[in-house]
């Protein structure tokens, strides 16, 4: 009987909304989804959408509604996710068993009609163009509005209960027909959610183009020299031989996620898509799931194709076309002497395994292509489709490096010779699609094993091969790709070029295969619309890739300590999955080639590789003394490192933007590295956790993309804000601190902090710089 009432509120709810969209359709007209198709004119003078309109959109709006997990998948850094609208299905689920019909901007619909079909509602009026009618009819124009009349609190944390700000809460994508009550039931929940309303200003802006029909014109051509760019690379992309379209299809592969760029107009991106159409035409784009799908037609094109669309932190992914990398792709691959004498289908068992697609291509210049800019290859793990990094984050340490084998050392000259040896078990999980794909696993468990024991056979045979240092890659002493630091940030993370601190949780060394298996299982082969079956599939093999590169560096100890050093990395009882792994002595069970001088040899060989890597390491990474005040520099030391008890109760990512009374603030990143006595299992983080092995660590910048916590300080409060980070043993001490030192939620001067921090991002590192994203931003 219970289920009567709700039975006759949804029938109540329904009614009211189809009572409003009747008096709508009478008063305003019906509406018309193909009216932003085509460029119209303003009903009357209207700011210019590049110039006026655009900035306010990234800087107040695009700081939550952009990439995969924008709210209600409104996309509002490009003009066509405004005008596609909202949709209330969400684009991460956990709980799906079939996968869902993919929501790309620029792939699967070309026209708003089209994306009415998928679901995708006006957020914009489509209905009697009239000024009454685009901001009565406009749901961005009453959800702004609303925030005017109702602005909130401008001092202490939000009210409780009010909002929720946590990843997976429900989601109200409301319709212009319902809004009218969505007002009256939630006046709090005006635009920009949760954060200060817009200043009069910009609102009075947006107003006035709302009400003009919301005008826009497409931005012009790139400059000339940049047309001629894109015709050479496009030019060499398309070749005729089967050398060459082998060629632009691996490299097609792992660059289809970037924002592509030319020196010429930095800030004019393209990226890599697949089309019908031969070069000089218009393109015509291949939509589908994965890069390796089966196109559909006999020939493919590879064009770079223009987008307007803004970058954002947690997917921008920029990457220089200039003439050294074109290059050096010409030397690896287009004026090699290689031998193709077929190309590779597009079935999934074999399109998924880059092993068997690209076997023609030399494992020599695939392995120099994904080094020559490591932290791209690597970002893309976290950056790519996976976005929010729910699924490769739970995965690995808050804290640990990344160094790679040399291409001259003797691992990886015998790399070709290894794959071909094991070929058969390097499968991936992604080449099954059905909803029962991870009642395979067991199998792939098995290939997994299969392949460590012939890896570990393999390399027996050979006595050259003893694990040394400076078989490391050192980029030829001038990449600093060559060592990684990767931070994890509870759900999202980070990578920059460097060794950042001087003991990491743990190390992953990397090879060609274990390289080309992460980009194949993270990122090519990971379908963000995928059933729960594809998802954990991913989450459970990327175990066994994680723990192949820790136990690749414990190589380089005695064999002795390795098995004291990979238990301390996985405390506890790591499920049996995991066990049947950690046998550093049956991975490897040759001896090291590096001599130590102390007991404690871990600690020796993170010098020895520190020491390595040297003449690559960003300055960057060491921080500053410009703080233009004597001691400032030691007071930071003190807050960089801190471990313990504070530690652990300061925010996984924080900002500090420092003033010292000059027109350039000073902006560090103080990141939280949270222990764990082992990240092997799917649940129960936190029964797992280790707060007093908890740390900080503080760089010089911006580093992440969505900050937990801003705090404004000057020069000469710094001391006292790090006393009293020092001091931290409860969330009360906590809240104390962001009551004196933090820029909250609620703080009338959010805005223009954030401005500055996202000017002297734009000012300091142009090329990486990009907007935040303020969704997991505390309220305290």
């Amino acid at each position: 009987m219970r289920l009567i009432p709700t039975l006759l509120a949804c029938l109540s709810l329904a009614a009211c909304a189809t009572v409003t969209r009747v008096q709508l359709d009478h008063e305003l007209g019906r509406p018309d989804p193909a009216r932003f198709d085509r460029a119209l004119p303003p009903l009357a003078p209207a700011p210019d959408y590049q110039t006026r309109i655009r900035p306010i959109l990234e800087r107040r709006c695009v700081t939550c509604h952009a990439c995969y997990d924008a709210p209600c998948q409104l996309k509002l850094s490009r003009f066509d996710g405004l005008t596609r609208g909202a949709n209330p299905d969400p684009v991460y689920s956990a709980s799906r068993l079939r996968a869902a019909d993919p929501t790309r901007l620029g792939f699967d619909a070309q026209s708003t009609a089209a994306w009415r079909d998928k679901g995708f509602h006006s957020v914009l009026n489509e209905r009697a163009p009239t000024p009454q009618a685009n901001l009565e009819a406009s749901v961005l124009y009453r959800i702004l509005a609303l925030k005017q009349r109702n602005p909130g609190p401008t001092d202490g944390p939000l009210p409780t209960g009010k909002f929720d700000f946590s990843l997976d809460r429900k989601q109200t994508c409301t319709r212009i027909e319902a809004m009218g009550d969505f007002e009256k039931e939630h006046p709090e929940w005006g635009m920009p959610f949760g954060l200060p309303a817009l200043s009069a200003a910009e609102h009075d802006t947006l107003t006035r183009w709302i009400e003009a029909g919301a005008p826009w014109q497409p931005r012009p051509a790139p400059v000339p020299a940049v047309q001629a760019r894109v015709a050479e690379w496009e030019k060499l992309l398309n070749g005729d031989s089967l050398r060459d379209r082998l060629a632009a299809r691996y490299i097609y592969e792992h660059w289809f996620i970037g924002h592509l760029y030319f020196d010429e107009q930095p800030d004019y991106r393209f990226e890599l898509v697949r089309s019908r159409s031969a070069p000089g035409q218009p393109i015509d784009v291949i939509a589908s799931r994965r890069p390796y799908d089966d196109p559909g037609v006999a020939r493919v094109y590879y064009r770079l194709r223009p987008t307007d669309e803004t970058v954002v932190a947690k997917t921008h992914m920029p990457l220089a076309l200039d003439a050294a990398r074109l290059n050096r792709l010409r030397k690896w691959f287009f004026d090699a002497s290689i031998r193709v004498d077929s190309l590779p289908d597009y079935d999934p068992k074999t399109a998924s395994n880059p092993f068997a697609t690209f076997r023609a291509l030399p494992v020599d210049a695939r392995y120099r292509f994904m080094l020559d800019d490591a932290r791209f290859t690597l970002a893309g793990f976290m950056k790519g489709p996976v976005c929010r990094g729910q699924v490769a984050l739970n995965v690995i340490t808050d804290h640990f490096w990344v160094l790679f084998y040399s291409p001259e050392s003797e691992v990886a000259q015998r790399t070709e010779g290894l794959l071909d040896a094991t070929r058969p078990n390097l499968r991936m999980p992604a080449e099954d699609d059905s909803p029962t794909g991870i009642l395979a696993w067991r199998e792939y468990a098995k290939a997994e094993r299969n392949y460590l024991d012939a890896k570990s056979s393999y390399m027996a045979r050979f006595a050259q091969v003893k694990p040394r240092v400076a078989d490391l890659w050192d980029g030829a002493r001038s990449n600093p790709n060559a060592g990684l630091t990767v931070f994890r940030h509870f759900d999202s993370a980070s990578v920059i070029r460097g060794l950042a601190g001087e003991r990491p949780q743990t190390v992953m060394l990397m090879g060609y295969p274990l390289l080309e298996r992460m980009h194949y299982l993270l990122v090519a082969g990971f379908d963000v619309y995928g059933n729960v079956g594809h998802q954990l599939a991913t989450r459970l093999y990327m175990d066994f890739l994680r723990m192949e590169g820790e136990e690749n560096f414990l190589t380089l100890l005695p064999l002795k300590d390795r098995q004291k050093v990979l238990n301390q990395w996985y405390r506890g009882k790591p499920e049996l999955r995991i066990r049947q792994f950690a046998d550093t002595r049956a991975y490897f069970p040759g001896e090291t080639a590096e001599r130590y001088r102390r007991t404690d040899t871990l600690s020796e060989l993170y010098a020895k590789v520190s020491r390595h890597l040297g003449p690559v390491r960003p300055a960057s990474l060491d921080l500053a003394d410009d703080t233009g005040a004597p001691g400032q520099l030691a007071v930071l030391r003190r807050l960089d490192g801190l471990t313990g008890l504070p530690a652990s109760r300061m925010p996984e990512h924080s900002l500090v933007l420092l003033r010292d009374g000059s027109a350039r603030p000073r902006v560090l990143s103080v990141l939280r590295n949270s222990a764990h006595s082992n990240v092997a299992e799917l649940f129960d983080e936190d029964a797992r956790r280790l707060p007093d092995e908890d740390s900080l660590i503080v760089l010089d910048g911006i580093v992440g993309a969505y900050p937990n916590m801003i705090f404004e300080l000057s020069t000469t409060e710094l001391p006292r804000f790090v006393r009293a980070v020092q001091g931290l043993g409860s969330d009360a001490d906590l809240q104390r601190l962001a009551q004196r030192f933090s820029v909250r939620r609620t703080d009338p001067r959010f805005w223009e902090v954030s401005d500055t921090l996202h000017d002297y991002w734009q000012q300091s590192a142009p090329r990486e710089a990009a907007i935040l994203d303020y969704s997991r931003l505390e309220s305290r």
